[in-house]
């Protein structure tokens, strides 16, 4: 696979408001009544952490834990969990139930290995499933498979570096399948509560967000980050209208009541009503910006990217990364797919990647 995931486009977080810390410290931190956040670290230099939810749980089988994602199966994050979870009087041999969001390693790796290590019934949306079937064929793992999408999008440098990186062997553990696919948005039982499950994607085709209305809360994933911007366009198999569907899954969390975010990455607290008007608008500024760009010249993703800022700080294309050059590349590709949705756009496929043509108004 590509280097790893780094889903946002910047990384200076707040204090988190329920620890009195940055967001990150490690730590069971209580969250509201029965629920501990513990952020679990990733071997990454962009986010610092991964946010794993513990629900209490009491049922007919006792009581126990449900866990909403559960961290990148490294070392350090297994240890850091176990203490975290004996901090709260509780251990691995309690939990009950892995939802995970989607199937990034950060949030899916762990639940996998300790879901086969406990017997615990793992939950994953049923749209992340191509991205297991290719994760699990070493065959179509043989070369990096995102240099394709790199190179659609006119990022042959970029995607020629890509093509370079050796990632380390697939652990069959980390991928296992999973015992539940969600399909579909529907109530599920945790303990006392129900959580409703609801299919958000874009991120992933496979996203889902859980909420806990009479608690107020929006266990968001990635769907919903309190200050950064979910990647998008970075998955395998590539979809056909990953900022289309995102941008249509956030107006559906929209239509929900007002929320608490409780997001993969941040500290808690955010309105989720605000937060999805936030995202919203900035991607309509970004399609706007996109269009501008190819109305000026630009005809591949490539060359729109190069035309925009990145991160917060606006940083120019060319001061990223390798990583995030990739990664602005294809999301930029997304914004200009979804254009020609719109009709603002024709596209044409060409050797050096999809080229863009503006529509002219009449």
């Amino acid at each position: 696979m590509a280097p790893p995931e780094n889903p946002g486009t910047s990384t200076a977080y707040a204090v988190s408001p329920d620890s009195g810390r940055h967001w990150s410290a490690a730590g069971a931190w209580p969250v509201a009544e029965g629920i501990h956040r513990i952020p679990l670290p990733l071997p990454t230099d962009g986010l610092k952490a991964v946010n794993v939810y513990v629900v209490e749980t009491t049922d007919e089988q006792g009581t126990g834990l449900t866990l909403v994602d559960g961290g990148w199966a490294i070392p350090v994050a297994r240890e850091l969990l176990d203490t975290s979870l004996r901090s709260i009087g509780s251990g691995f041999g309690d939990i009950r139930r892995f939802l995970v969001t989607h199937v990034h390693r950060d949030h899916y790796t762990m639940a996998a290995v300790l879901g086969h290590e406990y017997g615990v019934d793992v939950a994953l949306g049923l749209g992340d499933k191509p991205a297991l079937d290719l994760l699990n064929d070493p065959e179509r793992l043989a070369g990096n498979p995102f240099v394709t999408v790199l190179r659609s999008a006119g990022a042959h440098e970029v995607a020629q570096r890509w093509a370079a990186f050796n990632p380390p062997p697939v652990d069959p553990a980390s991928w296992a399948y999973p015992d539940t696919w969600l399909d579909g948005d529907h109530p599920i039982p945790v303990g006392d509560r129900v959580l409703d499950a609801v299919h958000t994607p874009g991120h992933t085709p496979g996203h889902y967000v859980f909420a806990d209305r009479p608690a107020g809360l929006l266990f968001a994933g990635d769907h919903v980050l309190p200050t950064i911007t979910p990647s998008i366009g970075f998955t395998v198999p590539p979809t056909q209208a990953p900022l289309g569907d995102f941008m249509a899954s956030l107006t559906k969390v929209r239509a929900l009541p007002d929320l608490q975010v409780l997001p993969a990455h941040g500290p808690v607290g955010r309105s989720s009503h605000e937060r999805v008007e936030e995202l919203l608008a900035f991607h309509e500024v970004r399609l706007s910006q996109s269009l501008a760009a190819v109305e000026a010249g630009a005809v591949t993703a490539y060359d729109v990217a190069h035309r925009l800022g990145w991160t917060r700080h606006e940083h120019a294309f060319d001061t990223l990364d390798v990583f995030n050059q990739g990664m602005a590349s294809m999301e930029t590709k997304a914004h200009l797919e979804l254009l020609v949705a719109r009709g603002d756009l024709t596209r044409a496929d060409a050797e050096d990647g999809v080229r863009f043509t503006a529509v002219p108004s009449d």
